[in-house]
């Protein structure tokens, strides 16, 4: 039930994250209706709707970027669910490259932008300290922080002084977060597309309890960095993180993923 009713909310805003779970992963946004998504009027090959930015190509790293118009899946895409995927050279390749560059990763800090199931925008930042940690912050009037210490992730809601206490290995947020990571060989990659903007790795589980969810992580082609990941829960809802102002050098607090379990209360199940 604890597990049924964090993916509630992942589907109603972010997780994580929540990235993810950030994850992406989604956080909650106060009154929020989350109607079925509509389908995008033009979609590029993999399944992914074209925007804007698109036709600029991906932005770079050290002035400081506007908020980027993230990529929405296409709602009707159909990603294969097969665990005997095989891929061919090319695409193993491509994994292989979103593989190093996330196991490369020490700690990252910078900008999102978070686009919920009904359209809704919220943005925020976020940092991060491999492996296992993470912070969320959301803009005002958002009351919405999610953090993980390296084994459990909080969703915490500072208007009512609440939070919600996850095993960090339930959440997307993991493959992010990972130390190290090879793709194919540690995660279910169900589907892996490249074209001249964005290699996509999309990975799948299914868990008894909860169905089958997805993570499909998007990085650029010409600079190699994370541009956005979106968590597709059981009941087929989206939630896309996309990030910018990447800063993969800075030095971070350690305090910021500790987690509070004086001042902020834990509902019971």
């Amino acid at each position: 039930m604890k597990q049924y009713l964090f993916h509630r909310r992942l589907r109603s805003g972010l997780a994580l994250l929540t990235v993810a779970s950030i994850a992406g992963i989604a956080t909650p946004s106060p009154a929020q209706n989350v109607p079925v998504p509509k389908s995008a009027p033009k979609v590029r090959e993999g399944g992914a709707q074209l925007s804007a930015q698109e036709t600029r190509g991906p932005s770079t790293t050290g002035a400081t970027q506007a908020p980027p118009t993230p990529v929405i899946p296409d709602p009707r895409r159909n990603v294969p669910a097969n665990i005997f995927a095989t891929f061919d050279a090319n695409q193993k390749a491509q994994a292989a490259k979103v593989s190093s560059y996330l196991s490369s990763l020490q700690t990252l800090v910078g900008n999102f932008v978070q686009v919920g199931p009904d359209g809704s925008k919220t943005k925020g930042d976020f940092y991060i300290q491999k492996p296992g940690k993470v912070r969320f912050e959301y803009d005002a009037p958002s009351p919405i922080a999610i953090i993980a210490d390296g084994s459990s992730l909080a969703v915490r809601d500072t208007k009512l002084a609440t939070q919600d206490i996850y095993p960090l290995s339930q959440t997307p947020l993991r493959f992010l977060l990972s130390d190290r990571i090879d793709l194919l060989k540690d995660t279910n990659v169900v589907n892996v597309t490249a074209d001249d903007i964005y290699i996509s790795v999309t990975i799948e589980e299914k868990q008894a309890l909860i169905g089958t969810s997805r993570l499909m992580l998007m990085v650029g082609v010409k600079d190699g960095q994370l541009k956005q990941w979106t968590v597709t829960d059981p009941q087929g809802y989206d939630t896309t993180i996309a990030v910018y102002n990447l800063d993969s050098s800075k030095k971070v607090d350690p305090g910021l993923f500790k987690i509070d379990f004086t001042n902020y209360v834990t509902p019971a199940n």
